[in-house]
């Protein structure tokens, strides 16, 4: 195992997503996943790009299943922000399969801790649906060409609390895990501004996680940083996740941005270099490469869309 120390260093200053407005790419095809009572479900498939390479050593290149952002309660899996990070992962050899998800806190007026109910429900409906996409996903693999066991989830704010506590539910068997083939693992995660809900105290992983990449603002007051606990009722951020994957030897990944705040939730474009090297290297060769690395970075414009619950939430 190679362990790369905590620094303190000013980040590479990549190029930014293009403009939102300009459509990067469009999907190679949008397929119906489940029927809710209130509404269909879509995904839209990526494909990677003609001529890309789509494997390393004789390895094939995951599948990336994408949720997005938006406090659940907006937010769309084609919203123009997200598409030219889609291109850059399918110019680089990643199909992408981004997934609409039930919104269960629109409306809500107020989200905290001592709303923990409300919370769960909207957590657990997205990952109700992400079951539900992944069960599509391998019953239709032959079609999408897919290796059911090739599967990484990421995710953006709202979208990476779903893709975090899917894996949470799996590592301990929970009832949520009925729509899954048996014994299905996803291959790896990553989350842009994500945590874990827990009311059973202190996370605790009865399976071992999948490798797992973690992108935070520490100052980021709307998805905690740390942590929000009440008895045993806790809501947990990257730092406290990355805490116990150190302690039990877990893989993992994390980029910690000094200061910032959620708009870490929104910073695809302009990390792809981390995300493939995880892929590459914790996911496809299966290494346990801990960086743990804290990154100043005065490129990145802060307080960019709703930084607070109260923003969010008008609490």
């Amino acid at each position: 195992m190679i362990i790369f120390p905590m620094l303190l260093i000013p980040a590479a200053h990549e190029a930014c997503a293009e403009p939102a407005n300009e459509k990067a790419i469009s999907p190679d095809g949008t397929y119906m996943f489940v029927q809710r009572d209130t509404c269909d479900l879509f995904m839209d498939v990526y494909e990677p790009a003609e001529g890309s390479e789509t494997s390393i050593d004789g390895k094939e290149k995951p599948t990336i299943l994408f949720m997005f952002g938006g406090g659940f309660i907006s937010g769309s899996r084609n919203d123009p922000f997200y598409l030219p990070w889609y291109k850059t992962m399918a110019d680089n050899g990643y199909r992408i399969i981004a997934i609409d998800y039930r919104l269960g806190l629109k409306g809500a007026d107020k989200v905290g801790i001592a709303q923990v109910n409300l919370l769960d429900n909207a957590i657990h409906l997205a990952v109700e649906d992400l079951f539900s996409a992944t069960a599509f996903i391998v019953e239709n693999a032959d079609m999408f060409g897919v290796d059911p066991d090739n599967i990484v989830l990421c995710g953006s704010s709202a979208g990476a609390i779903t893709v975090l506590q899917a894996d949470y539910e799996i590592c301990n068997r929970t009832p949520y895990v009925q729509e899954l083939p048996s014994g299905f693992r996803y291959a790896g995660v990553m989350s842009f501004s994500g945590g874990i809900l827990s009311r059973k105290g202190k996370l605790k992983y009865d399976l071992e996680p999948a490798p797992t990449l973690l992108f935070h603002g520490t100052g980021d007051k709307l998805v905690n940083y740390k942590q929000i606990t009440f008895f045993n009722i806790g809501f947990f951020g990257s730092d406290r996740i990355a805490e116990r994957f150190r302690k039990f030897g877990y893989s993992y990944n994390i980029l910690r941005y000094l200061d910032n705040g959620h708009e870490i939730a929104g910073i695809m474009g302009k990390t792809t270099a981390e995300q493939f090297r995880f892929l590459e290297t914790n996911v496809m060769k299966g290494q346990r490469v801990i960086v743990d690395m804290t990154i100043e970075d005065p490129s990145i414009e802060r307080g960019s869309g709703s930084q607070s619950r109260k923003e969010l939430y008008g609490e």
